[in-house]
C-alpha cells in the first residue's frame, strides 16, 4: 500500500506540474484554458474556477491542458438553427441554448441566419413567429453555450490557440517540460538542505546492516584513499572498483580520523542490466555516499545534478535512436511502478531522488520532436515561422493522430517488456 500511494503522489506530481506550466503561459498569453486534466478517461473528480473545468481521471497515463482552437470547436451554429437566447445586464447575449429550449422558459427563440462568434461576436436572425424583422444581437465575449443542460464558453478568435504569435505557441508548449526541470532542481535543492550535499571524495555515509561493508568493520566517515594499488580520490572512482569486482577480495585502505586503517571487503554479486539490455552481475557492498552541509551550494548542487541526469538522459536516448541500445531497456508504467517499490523501500529521501530524475526524464522525452509530443508540436510552431503561416490544421491533425497512435503502440511494447522483465 505504501508503494501506490508513493507511486500515485509521484505520478500526480509529475504530471500536474508538467500541466500547470502549460497552463499558465496559455493564460498568461491570453488563450481560454478549457480544462486541466490529470489523467485519461472518464471523469473521477471535476470543479470549474476561473472559466477553467480541472479534473482528474480515471486513467494514470498522463495528463493533459485543453486550450480553445487547438481542436475543433465542440459546438458550430450554423444558418438554419434554432437556438434561444438568454441576455445579461448590458444587453449582450450571455446564453446561448442549442437545444432542451422548453426548461429555458425566459429565452429568446430565433432561427439563425448569420453568426461570428470569433471576431464581430454577432448573431443575426429572424424570431420564430416573424420572419419580417431581421434581428441583430451582441454576444458577450464570455458567453455560453447550452447543450444538453451543460455550459461550454465561447471562444473569440483572439482567446485561441492559432491567434497568438509563434513565440507564444512556442513558450506554451515549452512551458510544460521547462516546468518538469524546475521541479527536478526544487527537488535536489530539498535534497541538499535535508541530507547535505554529497562530498567528492569517496568518504563513506551510512553503512547498511548486514552487507559486506559492515562486516568488514568499515565505520561512517571513513574514506577511502587506496584500493590495492590504485589510488582513490573521487567517489567515482571507488565506485567503479567495485561494481566491476563482484565476488572478489578488495584490500582497502581508508583514512578514520586521521589515521589509515586496512580493510578487506568482498563485493556482494547483485543482477543489473548493462546498456545492450544484457543482465550483469556486478558489485555492492552496502554503502551511502557521505555528504556535507552547505549553504552556497545547495541550489548549485540542484542545478549540477539535473544538468547531469539530463545529460545521462539525452546520452541514452541517442543510443536507443542508433540503435546501439535495444528497445527492451525502456521502462513503462510497470516498470516504474515496481522500481518505485525498490526505492521507496531504500528510504524517502532516495524517493525524492526518483521523482527528480523522472521530472527530468518528462521533460526531455516530451520535447522529442514527434508527433503528438511537445517537441513535435514545437516543431510545427518553427515551421509556420519559417512559411509565415501556419500548417493547414487538417495536415497537422493527420500527423499528430499518426504519431498518437505510434506512442500508443509503443507504449504496449514498453508495458509487455516490463511484464515479461516481472513474471520470466
Amino acid at each position: 500500500m505504501t508503494t501506490v500511494i508513493a507511486f500515485i503522489f509521484m505520478f500526480g506530481l509529475l504530471v500536474f506540474v508538467h500541466e500547470w506550466g502549460h497552463m499558465i503561459f496559455a493564460k498568461r498569453a491570453g488563450m481560454l484554458v478549457r480544462e486541466f486534466a490529470i489523467g485519461f478517461g472518464p471523469k473521477v473528480f471535476s470543479f470549474t474556477r476561473n472559466e477553467t473545468l480541472y479534473t482528474i481521471r480515471l486513467i494514470p497515463a498522463g495528463g493533459y491542458v485543453r486550450v480553445a482552437g487547438e481542436d475543433p470547436e465542440i459546438i458550430e451554429l450554423k444558418p438554419g438553427h434554432h437556438v434561444g437566447l438568454e441576455f445579461n445586464e448590458f444587453g449582450k447575449v450571455d446564453k446561448i441554448i442549442v437545444n432542451n429550449k422548453s426548461k429555458h422558459p425566459n429565452a429568446r427563440v430565433i432561427e439563425v441566419e448569420h453568426v461570428d462568434l470569433d471576431h464581430d461576436l454577432i448573431i443575426e436572425g429572424y424570431e420564430i413567429d416573424d420572419e419580417d424583422e431581421r434581428l441583430r444581437f451582441e454576444v458577450d465575449s464570455k458567453a455560453f453555450f447550452i447543450m444538453d443542460e451543460r455550459e461550454t464558453q465561447i471562444a473569440p478568435y483572439d482567446r485561441q490557440f492559432a491567434s497568438k504569435t509563434a513565440g507564444q505557441k512556442a513558450m506554451q508548449l515549452f512551458a510544460g517540460p521547462l516546468m518538469n526541470f524546475v521541479l527536478a532542481i526544487f527537488l535536489f535543492v530539498i535534497l541538499g538542505i535535508v541530507q547535505g550535499i554529497p562530498v567528492d571524495e569517496a568518504k563513506m555515509g551510512e553503512i547498511q546492516p548486514d552487507t559486506p561493508a559492515e562486516e568488514a568493520g568499515m565505520m561512517a566517515n571513513d574514506e577511502v584513499i587506496r584500493i590495492g594499488d590504485n589510488s582513490i580520490s573521487t567517489w567515482e572512482e571507488f565506485t567503479s572498483i567495485v561494481r566491476d569486482n563482484p565476488g572478489q577480495e578488495l584490500d582497502m585502505t581508508v583514512l578514520r580520523d586521521g589515521k589509515e586503517e586496512a580493510i578487506t571487503v568482498v563485493p556482494r554479486e547483485v543482477e543489473a542490466m548493462n546498456q545492450q539490455g544484457e543482465t550483469i552481475l556486478v558489485g555492492q557492498i552496502g554503502v551511502y555516499q557521505g555528504f556535507e552541509k552547505s549553504i552556497l551550494g545547495t541550489l548549485q548542487y540542484g542545478f549540477e545534478q539535473t544538468y547531469q541526469i539530463t545529460r545521462m538522459v539525452l546520452t541514452n536516448l541517442g543510443m536507443l535512436i542508433t540503435g546501439q541500445v535495444p528497445l527492451e531497456i525502456l521502462s513503462g508504467p510497470v516498470g516504474i511502478y515496481d522500481a518505485t517499490d525498490e526505492v521507496v523501500q531504500s528510504g524517502f529521501m532516495n524517493l525524492i531522488m526518483w521523482t527528480a530524475m523522472l521530472s527530468v526524464n518528462l521533460g526531455i522525452v516530451n520535447l522529442v520532436p514527434l508527433p503528438a509530443l511537445d517537441g513535435g508540436r514545437l516543431l510545427f510552431v518553427g515551421v509556420e515561422k519559417l512559411r509565415g503561416k501556419p500548417v493547414p490544421p487538417e495536415k497537422e491533425g493527420i500527423f499528430h493522430f499518426i504519431g498518437f497512435a505510434f506512442l500508443m503502440l509503443l507504449m504496449i511494447v514498453v508495458t509487455w517488456n516490463d511484464i515479461q522483465r516481472l513474471f520470466l
